[in-house]
């Protein structure tokens, strides 16, 4: 069912291009929100014909679609997860590409439906999809319903009445023509699920049928079509229960999410830029837009998290600053800058040790599949905002000694081995308007920061420059498709 929500150019050109090269092809379910899964609010669920398996994946490939996977995925048989960006809105949509009907809980999926050829030679073209006949669907959608809610595992584990979108749904679809045309469905296609059995499920799904015959009836339903799951029921049964008391193990204690990870390679992106460029709105809307369907990391290169051996080391420098031996800050960027003295120079050192850590969680995380946003980065020509300190200290002060050296030697270990981002995007912006709209510092130290950034030739690196002068959403526009082409 469409109505008048906008439908993204995206959607409208995977359809066409499946409908020109005649993809064998349906929206397999949710069909009563069609208009959601046109305007990206849903996933695309499509089933594929076997042999237009390639045929789809060169499609999504030619329209810029990027496939990814979590763990969960790999349980799953013949489900391939695809993303694609529409450049007009910069969303997200997500096309389930289903290649078997496989069905039942979430935390399992353990029964597969073999009956994908009659499905799609059901399906009629719409305005813009390939839908399934509607009892086709019905069928369907009561067993997906029965082996999610109307077992006694499921009730058990709090999942035993449906949602009210899945209502919604049901009422959609169980109309009395269609009741009327499932029990040739079942005779052609399940002729092992009898009439009697269905219907008892439909009623199981609809409020106020008592527990009881809920139970019984899922009971019978999972041992009527034994021979459609993929595993023994005990089996799947404590696949279940184990993993949806496993899952809060992973995600509260060990951090793991079950977000997906492109398949051929995570990213680390760093974005860089001086004050006033807008680095941090940037980089909080990318991560919101990517967090949102993938696994992301946000990390900030310029204020890491401090680790164990910088906290203490910061006690004992702090003590010092309390009994007013030495400052605790210096500002470097004053025009009769001082020797900011040997402390500052060990928290430069600590500084260097704690962002040599974090590039290191970094790395290992785009390494493993994820996306990792840095918030500004070591660039070695661009020492002044994110690099080694003491050696520039010596330089400007003329300081040489043996504890000098030591602590050089000690910082520059540390930036040596962070090798360059994946992705480099520089927000470039005039130092003069980045002093008008950076008001709350100095003028002096805003246009010191910002000309290194403005004045460096760029054109010499693998970097993306973004101008930031433009309107926000013009710059976020950009770095969105900036990252994209590199996904």
């Amino acid at each position: 069912m469409m109505t008048d929500q906008k439908t993204l150019k995206i959607v409208e050109d995977l359809c066409g291009a499946l409908a020109e090269e005649k993809v064998d092809y349906c929206h397999w379910k949710s069909n009563e929100a069609l208009d959601r899964s046109a305007s990206g609010d849903n996933d695309l669920d499509l089933l594929i014909g076997r042999a237009d398996v390639r045929k789809l994946t060169e499609i999504l490939y030619r329209l810029d679609f990027r496939e990814a996977r979590s763990d969960m995925d790999g349980r799953l048989p013949g489900i391939l997860n695809y993303y694609g960006f529409d450049t007009g809105t910069g969303r997200l949509i997500h096309v389930h590409a289903h290649y078997q009907l496989v069905l039942g809980s979430d935390l399992s999926k353990n029964y597969r439906i073999p009956i994908e050829r009659a499905y799609l030679d059901s399906s009629v073209q719409t305005e813009l999809f390939r839908v399934p006949a509607p009892e086709f669907e019905l069928v369907i959608f009561v067993l997906r319903m029965a082996f999610k809610h109307i077992s006694w595992d499921s009730v058990l584990l709090r999942h035993g009445s449906l949602s009210p979108s899945e209502y919604r749904e049901l009422a959609y679809l169980a109309t009395p023509e269609n009741l009327g045309k499932v029990g040739e469905v079942l005779r052609e296609c399940l002729p092992y699920l009898d009439q009697d059995l269905f219907d008892a499920c439909l009623q199981s799904l609809k409020p106020g049928c008592p527990l009881a015959k809920r139970v019984w009836t899922g009971q019978r339903l999972q041992r009527r079509l034994e021979a459609c799951s993929r595993y023994p029921q005990a089996l799947d049964i404590v696949s279940k229960f184990s993993r949806r008391l496993w899952a809060p193990v992973q995600s509260r204690i060990l951090r793991r999410t079950f977000k997906r990870r492109v398949t051929h390679g995570g990213l680390l992106i760093a974005i860089v830029g001086g004050d006033g460029a807008g680095k941090t709105t940037v980089i909080e809307e990318v991560h919101k837009w990517l967090g949102r369907k993938f696994d992301v990391m946000k990390l900030h290169m310029g204020k890491p998290a401090r680790s164990r051996t910088t906290i203490l080391g910061s006690g004992f420098l702090k003590i010092g600053t309390m009994l007013g031996l030495y400052p605790a800050t210096a500002d470097l960027y004053a025009e009769e800058a001082e020797f900011p003295g040997y402390p500052f120079l060990i928290r430069m050192v600590f500084l260097a040790y704690d962002r040599y850590l974090t590039y290191l969680k970094a790395r290992r995380f785009a390494s493993n599949g994820g996306l990792v946003i840095c918030d500004r980065y070591f660039l070695a020509d661009l020492l002044t905002m994110d690099g080694p300190r003491c050696k520039m200290m010596a330089k400007a002060f003329n300081r040489s000694n043996f504890f000098m050296n030591w602590l050089i030697r000690i910082e520059a270990s540390c930036y040596e081995k962070m090798m360059s981002p994946d992705l480099l995007i520089v927000l470039r912006l005039n130092p003069e308007i980045a002093v008008q709209r950076k008001t709350d510092e100095t003028a002096v130290s805003v246009r010191a920061r910002s000309t290194s950034i403005w004045e460096y030739d760029w054109s010499k690196t693998s970097a993306c420059v973004v101008d930031s002068s433009r309107p926000k959403e013009e710059v976020l526009a950009q770095v969105q498709s900036l990252i994209w082409r590199y996904l």
